[in-house]
């Protein structure tokens, strides 16, 4: 009994996003086994490259402000999304972006990208197999984010996407962010862009991360949408 109350306790979270707890995010978190990391060993901006690490997963790093007051992220996703009518169609992305964050007055966190993000996409069965896009989605994550710890893997920490749909746990490898450098990667210019669930399940050559379609709009939707769920 003794055990698991200890469990229990271990499990419940230990942070619940308002304004004093933002350091608790600080750091680089990986989900799963912990193979995919922000930083070096994933992506390349500087010719739009990725290191495939040995299994899929995700990683969120997050710095404290700078000088000017800018607050700095970054994401590694290494995603693959199932065909159900030909499971030989299996596709594979590789997703990199940074860029500056801010927590709202209601818990929920804005994740700006710095315009330089980009993402390779393979699908054998397209008739553009594999190719690199940008990638400059404003992101939101909503209130309700928490750290808690692990008994077996640690400290760890729950994001929800805008939905309100959970991210997959992550787990925290380092309390120092491990990134690329703070600024411009790459000269592109930054489209903007929400993300919309496909409503059918379908893989689809263009635009796909993981469950989620990139559908283009202009700058007024996409505050629209973000105003909505603040």
């Amino acid at each position: 009994m003794v055990s698991l109350i200890a469990l229990l306790l271990a499990c419940v979270p230990l942070a619940v996003n308002a304004q004093s707890s933002l350091s608790q995010l600080i750091g680089t978190w990986s989900s799963g086994s912990m193979k995919v990391q922000t930083g070096s060993g994933f992506a390349n901006p500087a010719n739009t490259s990725f290191i495939y690490p040995a299994t899929s997963g995700i990683s969120y790093s997050f710095a404290v402000a700078n000088a000017n007051g800018e607050a700095w992220y970054e994401i590694a996703r290494f995603r693959f999304t199932s065909n159900g009518s030909d499971p030989k169609c299996i596709t594979a992305v590789m997703n990199w972006v940074h860029g500056t964050y801010a927590l709202q007055s209601n818990g929920s966190i804005v994740l700006t990208p710095n315009g330089d993000g980009y993402q390779q996409i393979q699908d054998p069965c397209a008739a553009q197999s594999n190719f690199v896009q940008n990638y400059n989605d404003t992101e939101l994550l909503v209130a309700g984010w928490y750290t808690y710890n692990d008994p077996q893997l640690g400290l760890a920490l729950q994001l929800f996407q805008f939905d309100g749909s959970p991210l997959a746990p992550q787990y925290q490898v380092s309390s120092t962010p491990n990134m690329l450098p703070t600024q411009q990667l790459r000269n592109v210019t930054a489209p903007t862009t929400v993300l919309s669930r496909r409503g059918n399940g379908a893989a689809q050559a263009h635009g796909i991360l993981g469950d989620w379609t990139l559908t283009s709009t202009a700058v007024t939707i996409v505050f629209a949408v973000v105003a909505s769920v603040l």
